[in-house]
């Protein structure tokens, strides 16, 4: 496999996590309320191609506390 993909086998491994945890997160999210929505898509790159965002900055931009999106992130 790694000569296939061309990378070391940890970062396949952490990749191929990384991408069955967004599946399961997407599974998910209609039974969150549309906040609690937009935290974890922002929280996780799920609108911008995987780019993650901090809970500072999730924060900032929707106007809550940083307890609140770490509260949230924690549920998942």
């Amino acid at each position: 496999m790694i000569d296939i993909l061309g990378s070391e086998t940890d970062d396949v491994i952490k990749e191929v996590d990384l991408k069955i945890e967004k599946s399961k997160i997407y599974r998910n999210l209609d039974i969150l309320d549309d906040r609690e929505k937009e935290v974890v898509v922002g929280r996780f790159g799920l609108d911008t191609g995987g780019e993650e965002r901090t809970q500072r900055e999730i924060a900032k931009e929707l106007g809550i506390s940083r307890s609140y999106v770490s509260r949230i992130e924690k549920r998942r």
